[in-house]
């Protein structure tokens, strides 16, 4: 890993002409970052940079993100409450072929793997009905005449199946594009920002193993460029795609200055380790602050749950002043202290962090990645 070399980039548009230059020369690019970095905004400034370019202007960039997720609403039919229907904003180039070619077959592959509604798309209307089938209270046994199960429509399903259906219609788009499609054909390059942003474990692994082996078929037909926090996500998809040219970058946000950017091999995968090597950093400069209690604990709390414990406190028990420590985490780790307004702890509690933090350090021996030690000023390239 290239943990001390990476570039600063004042401006989104800097790191979209960072991100289009390296698909000169790799097959898919793969962007880890935390929550708040400014992954939609650089996705957003990625599709609209072909729209502002002097040559040949216009769209080129097919993208999944939150915005792709607000073009459909709900209608709850709020006067009877029965046919409730996912509205789909048809003007939305998003769905150019969607008419035309009947998408359901392929939404519906993808679809059963993850959830088990159905659906059925008026293209009329714009519209979508779901579908369940249940058990029929009226059957009694198999001599009844009644069916066992019955299917109940315009379901309204929850926020997470909602998520997962404009996921799986995303990649059967997907596979218009790659497969040359008409309606698709002014698509060359594929965004895609935190799929299913509140992925279980389970699922993040199924749906970065599915996007992997579609994109696969994209190489040398279609660009693209995949952005996550998800740590499992991105290792998933790091590693199916280990045989081919990939670019994979951690994206930092430096602070007012913008952001950097390195190389990376398999760190950022670590997502507690490189909280930890920021936590060491802060406590080896003594500029600690007050949110950094929360990072400490969060920490702990996985610490925690790989090792089975039903308490945090459990992962410093047996230390000098656990009890102490465990109290004083308890206490100063909450909500009101925000990465965003970071403020100076006082003395007492900044010696009190380095002890905690010291004694979980000392006790577990974590290998610590240089991932996010940063250089001086003079150190750092500017651009690509």
């Amino acid at each position: 890993m290239s943990a001390t070399k990476y570039y600063h980039y004042k401006t989104f548009r800097e790191m979209v002409v960072r991100l289009r230059d390296d698909l000169n020369n790799h097959d898919f690019v793969l962007l880890y970052a935390y929550n708040g970095t400014g992954k939609t905004r650089l996705s957003m400034e990625f599709k609209d940079y072909a729209k502002t370019r002097k040559k040949t202007p216009g769209a080129d960039t097919l993208y999944f993100n939150a915005y792709t997720e607000d073009l459909f609403s709900w209608d709850n039919d709020l006067d009877n409450d029965t046919e409730r229907v996912l509205k789909i904003n048809a003007e939305s180039k998003f769905f150019s072929g969607l008419k035309d070619l009947a998408l359901e077959e392929r939404i519906f592959a993808y679809l059963e793997r993850y959830a088990s509604f159905d659906f059925k798309i008026d293209y009329d209307k714009w519209n979508v009905v779901f579908s369940k089938e249940v058990k029929n209270p009226n059957y009694k046994n198999p001599d009844s005449g009644e069916p066992e199960l019955i299917k109940i429509d315009h379901i309204k399903v929850s926020r997470g199946e909602e998520n997962i259906f404009i996921w799986c219609l995303f990649l059967a788009i997907c596979e218009l594009v790659i497969e040359g499609h008409e309606s698709y054909n002014w698509v060359k390059n594929i965004y895609i920002d935190d799929p299913i942003s509140s992925l279980d474990d389970n699922n993040a692994i199924a749906v970065a193993s599915d996007l992997a082996h579609l994109i696969k078929k994209a190489k040398d037909k279609v660009n693209v460029v995949i952005s996550s926090h998800h740590a499992l996500f991105f290792n998933v998809m790091s590693n199916e795609l280990r045989q081919h040219k990939t670019a994979k970058h951690f994206l930092h946000k430096n602070g007012e200055e913008g952001h950097t950017m390195r190389a990376t091999d398999d760190t950022p995968f670590f997502h507690h380790v490189a909280i930890l090597s920021e936590l060491k950093q802060v406590v080896d400069s003594g500029k600690i602050n007050t949110y950094h209690f929360n990072m400490l604990r969060s920490v702990l709390e996985k610490t925690a749950t790989f090792f089975g414990y039903d308490d945090f406190s459990k992962c410093i028990y047996g230390v000098d002043d656990d009890v102490l420590f465990a109290r004083a985490l308890n206490l100063l780790s909450h909500g009101k202290y925000s990465i965003y307004e970071p403020r100076e702890m006082g003395d007492d509690n900044r010696d009190l962090f380095k002890r905690i933090f010291n004694a979980f350090y000392d006790k577990y021996q974590f290998e610590l990645p240089e991932l996010l030690i940063e250089q001086p000023v003079a150190e750092i390239a500017t651009g690509k």
